[in-house]
């Protein structure tokens, strides 16, 4: 049985409202080999985990993330709309997460905008323990990253067009990964990520016949919302 990376997507999003720490420890519990998760910043310059700009489809509040500070952000009950179970789930910021998953497994910090990444580099230096990998589909903000940052991991992240542009950039940005939507893989993509030595983490993978497809063609890993059902079938990778 070959090995699979499994980054759980938002935690195990199946399972438990998405961006939550309840999420993210239903992941650990599932033996995800490592997180994904969305920053953006607080008005006050708080990462905080959530993947839109705008508060209404996952919490209770509204208008833009970037408007509120983190505490009134950490106030709203980011559950409900998943589940009444999950009534009160709070919206972590990054130091929360970071307290709960630094040491434990790989951490994905997609990030969505340059402010919000710069805080995020502070913000790791209080967490040496922590395997994190930075992605976006900005690739002039990556860029500003690496020149502020020159060993940080980057991962590049690719939802549609030129691929072989983005790996250009990739290149440029010594990334030391490939995020490709699950679609755009295909041979010549991997056959190319090979020569770079780049390996290819794909997205949003649910379905176990879909994982194996992409296993047999030679991707490194996958982002599932529902990382305990691909470990039934997968066992864990070695990072």
């Amino acid at each position: 049985m070959s090995s699979l990376f499994v980054y759980a997507h938002r935690g195990a999003s199946v399972e438990a409202p998405e961006n939550t720490l309840a999420a993210f420890r239903r992941a650990i519990e599932a033996a995800a080999d490592g997180i994904e998760l969305d920053v953006h910043l607080a008005s006050d310059g708080v990462p905080v985990v959530i993947h839109d700009e705008t508060l209404e489809r996952t919490t209770d509040g509204s208008g833009a993330v970037a408007a509120h500070h983190a505490a009134l952000l950490q106030s709203l009950d980011a559950g409900s709309w998943f589940s009444p179970h999950f009534a009160g789930e709070p919206l972590p910021t990054l130091e929360e997460a970071l307290r709960l998953l630094a040491g434990r497994l790989r951490i994905n910090l997609e990030v969505k905008e340059a402010r919000a990444g710069l805080a995020v580099l502070d913000l790791l230096r209080v967490f040496p323990a922590a395997d994190v990998v930075i992605s976006s589909f900005d690739h002039a903000l990556l860029a500003a990253l690496r020149r502020t940052a020159p060993d940080l991991p980057l991962a590049v992240l690719q939802e549609a067009g030129n691929w072989r542009r983005a790996l250009a950039r990739a290149a440029a940005l010594r990334a030391c990964a490939f995020h490709p939507r699950a679609n755009l893989v295909s041979r010549p993509l991997l056959a190319a990520c090979r020569r770079m030595q780049l390996p290819v983490f794909a997205w949003t993978v649910d379905d176990v016949g879909q994982a194996r497809a992409l296993v047999r063609a030679g991707v490194a890993g996958v982002f599932s919302n529902d990382p305990a059902g691909l470990r039934e079938h997968f066992p864990a990778a070695v990072a």
